[in-house]
């Protein structure tokens, strides 16, 4: 059991929960309401994809040889040999199944939208890392969680919940998008010399060590900057949200650029982590105060 939960990644579940949270607070603060049914219809199946998704990287990276001895991270449970790479991929296809099934409810709710978020969804939690074109050897790994542990996850909760998809869903989606991505960067960063040496062409070994530092501090600085446009949509309290960006993520940008990228780097994906939730929890309050 414990490898199992080893091999979900819990710490990365943030990045499939926050997104669902903050898409109901913005839906309730459009609409004045909101359907906990559907929510959880939701925020189940991005668990599910989150989950299939971490699985299968498991099972791909160990086959591609990309997780060896000199890895800084956690233990790979396929590639130290605790789940056989048959079993990880089994438990991730069932996952998928079940994130299908929570589909079928937002389908019957909102009709074809969702078949065009969900497939590509459920096709990349196995296309990120396998497939003809795996977009973490690609070095878009980044790109695919701005866009759809974002954009397209907030906006489709907002979808479902609201029956329209809305701009004002795009700027949150965009803002969540970054920090989750902070994430993935700061993982590539820590592993960008190993990676560098199995062919997995990360944005960190494109950019070379300088240049993922420099990405990382991007996303931080752009989240928080992006909050100004709340102003444009006639919501400015909301850009209070950005408030963690401006404290936790001003000693996160510093801590990036002062610590060597080795295990130390798992201290500041924690952090990274806690940052997203702050900022999650600052819009909910921001929303409810001052409705």
């Amino acid at each position: 059991m414990k490898s199992w939960i080893l091999a979900a990644r819990p710490k990365t579940l943030p990045a499939a929960i926050v997104p669902v949270w903050a898409g109901c607070v913005l839906a309730w603060k459009l609409q004045g309401s909101w359907q906990p049914w559907l929510a959880f219809c939701t925020v189940m199946g991005a668990i599910c994809i989150q989950i299939a998704t971490n699985f299968f990287n498991d099972a791909i990276d160990a086959a591609k040889g990309a997780d060896t001895a000199k890895r800084q991270g956690p233990t790979r449970v396929t590639a130290s040999g605790l789940i056989s790479r048959r079993a990880v991929f089994t438990a991730a296809t069932i996952f998928l199944l079940l994130a299908v099934a929570c589909g079928v409810v937002l389908y019957q709710a909102v009709g074809w939208p969702i078949l065009a978020i969900g497939i590509p969804s459920l096709y990349l939690a196995y296309g990120y890392t396998g497939g003809p074109f795996p977009l973490a050897y690609r070095g878009m790994g980044e790109i695919f969680v701005v866009a759809f542990f974002g954009i397209i996850a907030v906006g489709g909760t907002v979808l479902v919940q609201t029956g329209q998809w809305r701009d004002e869903a795009m700027l949150l989606g965009f803002q969540i998008g970054l920090l989750s991505a902070v994430l993935i960067s700061i993982n590539n960063l820590r592993d960008r010399a190993e990676d560098a040496t199995t062919g997995k062409n990360t944005m960190a070994v494109r950019l070379g060590e300088l240049g993922a530092r420099f990405l990382i501090w991007l996303e931080i600085k752009v989240a928080a900057f992006s909050g100004l446009i709340w102003l444009k949509h006639q919501l400015p309290w909301l850009g209070l949200a950005t408030i963690p960006l401006w404290t936790l993520g001003l000693y996160l940008s510093f801590r990036i650029f002062t610590s060597p990228a080795d295990r130390s780097m798992n201290r500041l994906l924690a952090l990274s982590g806690v940052m997203l939730i702050l900022f999650a929890a600052a819009f909910h309050i921001a929303a409810v105060v001052f409705e």
